[in-house]
């Protein structure tokens, strides 16, 4: 009896770490033949808990249509690598890979006609389960968000998507960039909306990942009151990195002990300790620049004392800061005061579907200007002489504010759902 049950426990324990180790393929090629150790993918494979995986949100891809596709895979909380063989036997093509709520992968792949290019990126998943009945108290329009459920969701994108293969594997020995923030940091869900936080996973290899828990309209204390700091110490390991950029949404706040060296600083310290108290390396960034210009056609600071006192706790604590709103002042005075507005939501109405009114907003970026704020984050990190640096992909070759990216070369299919109404918080 002793020997079966020892035998059975390490039937158990074997088929446990199967489970934790399971490496999920699909085969979306044209071939009649499925590849070995691959789960075909056809048209008809939708979405559902039952399976597990699928095509979701809009219509299945039938492997001929240049319109783009989501697809879904239920998966617990964690870091996945995932690699994508893009391109086709029959045709070139051209892939954007996004992920959760608009994370940007892989960007404007072009393959020639029967090329195949494989790509590999890691992509953080979670929900709001903290432990037990702890919950992160995510927003009622939140709960419809991609970044807040079960499931792990890829876009295929681009002006002729094309796949071939798609491989998720959970990988746990690398080091995770977890990012505190609100709408300017926030993985933006709709159109034309954007944050350079989906925007800076492009940037680098697999061997690191994004975990962006940033929110529209929060500040430090309500993050920390809201339990998604607590999310992020459930899941934080030593040698990880925890990223945190307020001010626009702390500087409205009034009353008895607010104020920039008061609560503010109060509450960036505490993201501090528990950073460093998991092991972790925190970062302070100060609060990127809004679109404000003077009589001279300057930018100027709307943010008052805040950006001064993120530099303040940064040097009492002696943290890495970045220095964003620095770096964004120069990136719009670069870009001047009509250009600017290429950085920014401004459309006619009309522009996008149901859009009934001009979008005129100089808070929140658009995907150009979220693309280049990322940037400059990254010249913050080589900066401040991060180690994650050394995962910079090879393409990416340095930035200068000053000099801008050309706004007319910068090439973004839009995705499939919009909103007209702007991001909490200013």
């Amino acid at each position: 009896m002793k020997r079966l049950t020892l035998l059975i426990s390490a039937i158990l324990m074997t088929g446990s770490i199967l489970m934790q180790a399971q490496v999920y393929k699909f085969d979306f090629s044209i071939d009649k033949k499925v590849k070995d150790g691959y789960i075909k993918v056809t048209s008809e494979t939708l979405f559902n808990n039952e399976r597990g995986y699928g095509y979701d949100l809009l219509p299945s891809w039938d492997g001929k249509s240049n319109q783009p596709f989501f697809f879904s895979l239920n998966v617990p909380d964690g870091n996945y690598k995932v690699t994508v063989t893009l391109g086709s036997k029959k045709e070139a093509a051209s892939t954007t890979v996004r992920g959760e709520s608009r994370r940007l992968f892989v960007e404007n792949l072009s393959t020639k006609k029967g090329e195949m290019i494989t790509e590999t990126f890691t992509i953080n998943k979670r929900n709001p389960v903290i432990s037990g009945k702890e919950r992160v108290s995510i927003k009622e329009k939140e709960k419809k968000k991609l970044n807040w459920d079960d499931k792990l969701t890829l876009e295929f994108n681009g002006d002729l998507p094309r796949v071939n293969s798609l491989v998720i594997e959970r990988v746990e020995n690398i080091p995770t960039v977890y990012l505190c923030g609100n709408s300017t940091v926030v993985d933006q869900d709709n159109e034309p909306w954007a944050s350079w936080g989906q925007m800076i996973p492009r940037f680098f290899t697999d061997q690191v990942c994004i975990a962006n828990h940033a929110e529209s309209g929060l500040s430090a204390n309500t993050f920390i009151g809201g339990k998604r700091l607590a999310k992020i110490l459930s899941q934080i390991k030593e040698g990880d990195y925890l990223l945190v950029e307020f001010g626009h949404n702390d500087q409205k706040q009034k009353g008895p002990g607010k104020g920039a060296f008061y609560s503010f600083a109060y509450n960036l310290k505490i993201f501090i300790d528990e950073a460093r108290a998991k092991g972790a390396h925190p970062i302070l960034v100060t609060p990127t620049s809004r679109r404000r210009f003077d009589e001279n056609g300057k930018s100027v600071n709307t943010h008052g004392d805040y950006p001064d006192a993120v530099r303040w706790v940064a040097a009492k604590e002696n943290v890495p800061l970045i220095e964003l709103n620095g770096m964004t002042a120069i990136l719009f005075n670069a870009l001047g005061v009509d250009n600017s507005t290429k950085a920014f939501v401004h459309y006619p109405a009309g522009t996008f579907p149901g859009q009934t009114r001009t979008l005129k907003d100089n808070t929140h970026f658009s995907t150009y200007g979220a693309y280049e704020v990322s940037k400059c984050v990254i010249e913050g990190m080589k900066k401040a002489d991060l180690e994650i640096v050394k995962y910079l992909r090879p393409d990416y070759s340095g930035f200068d504010p000053a000099q801008p990216d050309s706004f007319e070369s910068f090439k973004w299919n839009l995705g499939s759902f919009t909103e007209n109404e702007k991001p909490d918080g200013n």
